[in-house]
């Protein structure tokens, strides 16, 4: 299983969301490498399909299956969730246990 959390430099939510994958993975018994992945311009972020900050996927695929990077498929912003009806900017522990589940 490939882990990648892509972030931009100086998100505040980027190291939070690596901790709760992190925490995630130990619960369920996983030892598996995550790769942070800065995404350091708009082109890149163009070039990657990068929704936001901080981004987690999985062998290539978006925790949240909807995600879309704004209105042309990409942005270089930080990114929220919805959970419970609320914006957050960290994955919730559910979304995250539920993608790595689909993944094995």
């Amino acid at each position: 299983m490939k882990l990648e959390v892509l972030y931009i430099e100086g998100c505040p939510n980027h190291r939070p969301a690596v901790e709760r994958v992190v925490s995630v993975l130990d619960e369920m018994g996983i030892c598996e490498a995550i790769h942070e992945i800065p995404v350091a311009t708009i082109e890149q972020a163009r070039m990657v399909g990068f929704p936001g900050s901080p981004t987690i996927r999985i062998d290539d695929e978006d925790i949240e299956k909807d995600a879309e990077g704004g209105v042309s498929g990409f942005s270089y912003s930080c990114r929220t969730y919805t959970e419970q009806g609320k914006l957050t900017g960290v994955p919730s522990r559910e979304l995250i246990r539920r993608a790595i589940y689909e993944a094995l």
